[in-house]
């Protein structure tokens, strides 16, 4: 019976050896340690008592009331100060003409929001060595037209191409067939539209860029990003309502949010929802906490990795402008603290996630029925932040917007 374990005992490790000695022939590097995922302590100030919370929360439940009565928002809220959900709600309908009402578990599409995972995507591949941000685009598509265009400039929004959905509008022959990523490559590559400028020059917002970087992932892992998503986010961090829009998405049970027009009619969707990257994913305030949550570990990358993503990298930066990092925008709040945020519109829905690192806090907004309620998102953040006081005789601080 020794002779036999230590027989097996040397067979395992024949194997492991052998493992070894395939993955540094090859040259990739091995996945990042997910032992490694121990969460980042933060200090709770005194002042953040069960009372504090209490009050907070009364607040924050008034004012949300307030928006969806006189200001008509319509979605689900979720919000949390040091890891501790404080609030969250529900309002209006997830479908107003099967007066079907909306709930912290119903799914609704986050569109630019969506951008924060492809980003993860890159850098996830970037740790693992099979990619590297300076990587030009032909590296993964020889054929692709613009040079000096590499994963960085995709990543911050400096590239300079065009909007695809605005050239597809010209160039694709046939609206009742889906556009693909793929689809968005060879229009580029068959017409080269005019990009908008030289790369590296300036900051554009570019959903081609991220459409882009989706079709990187794809190359690289060998899979669809939907499927790369699925495996390597969603379903490790327990989001299962999480997933990418497809063609089938009205075929899917449980609570699904319907987009609107600002007069509560039904958007239908169209040729252009089936490009992933830069929108399309479906997700709810609950999934989106446990996201949050992730990223204050080291499940999916490290902490130097998200370091660098929530560093903004734009040229030419006006005095005061906001910033942008790899799928998050930069942002000063009121009481100081740096905040990574995004918004999102498209097709009858608006969404907004803003992290504050500082202090493990969290604002999780999304909404079916784009009618400008969420521009009011300011008061909130003045209610979460707010501005230390001014002290006496002192000259007043400047507006920073």
């Amino acid at each position: 019976m020794i002779l036999l374990r230590l027989k097996n005992a040397f067979y395992i490790f024949i194997c492991a050896l052998l493992c070894l000695s395939s993955c540094q022939k090859t040259g990739k590097k091995k996945f990042w340690n997910k032992e490694d995922n121990t969460k980042e302590t933060i200090a709770i100030p005194a002042n953040f008592t069960p009372d504090s919370i209490r009050q907070l929360t009364r607040q924050l439940d008034s004012v949300f009331k307030y928006f969806n009565k006189k200001r008509g928002f319509n979605g689900a809220v979720l919000v949390t100060k040091y890891d501790q959900v404080i609030y969250k709600g529900a309002f209006g309908m997830a479908d107003f003409y099967k007066r079907d009402s909306n709930t912290v578990e119903t799914a609704f599409q986050l569109a630019s929001v969506s951008k924060q995972f492809t980003a993860v995507a890159i850098m996830m591949l970037q740790e693992e060595g099979e990619l590297s941000y300076d990587d030009s685009v032909q590296r993964f598509f020889p054929e692709f037209p613009y040079h000096g265009i590499t994963v960085r400039q995709l990543l911050t929004h400096q590239s300079g191409l065009s909007n695809y959905t605005y050239f597809a509008d010209k160039l694709w022959p046939n609206r009742q067939q889906n556009l693909t990523n793929k689809d968005v490559i060879d229009l580029m590559v068959a017409h080269q539209p005019k990009p908008y400028f030289k790369p590296n020059t300036r900051f554009d917002y570019s959903n081609t860029g991220y459409s882009l970087l989706a079709s990187i992932v794809e190359k690289v892992a060998k899979q669809p990003f939907s499927e790369f998503l699925r495996e390597r986010i969603f379903e490790p961090l327990d989001m299962k309502r999480t997933f990418t829009y497809s063609p089938d998405v009205a075929t899917l049970t449980g609570k699904i949010a319907t987009g609107h027009t600002r007069f509560r009619q039904k958007r239908t969707s169209d040729y252009l929802d089936t490009v992933l990257g830069d929108k399309g994913i479906y997700s709810t305030v609950e999934d989106l906490l446990k996201w949050d949550q992730a990223l204050y570990t080291q499940k999916l990358v490290s902490r130097e990795t998200l370091k660098e993503a929530f560093t903004g990298m734009r040229i030419n930066k006006k005095q005061n402008d906001e910033d942008y990092g790899f799928g998050w925008r930069i942002k000063p709040l009121p009481n100081g603290d740096t905040a990574v945020y995004h918004g999102g519109l498209w097709h009858g829905f608006s969404t907004y996630f803003l992290r504050n690192p500082k202090e493990h806090s969290a604002l999780i907004v999304l909404s079916n029925l784009p009618n400008g309620s969420l521009s009011y998102l300011e008061e909130i953040r003045k209610v979460l932040y707010p501005a230390p006081p001014q002290a006496a005789g002192s000259a007043p601080v400047a507006s920073r917007r």
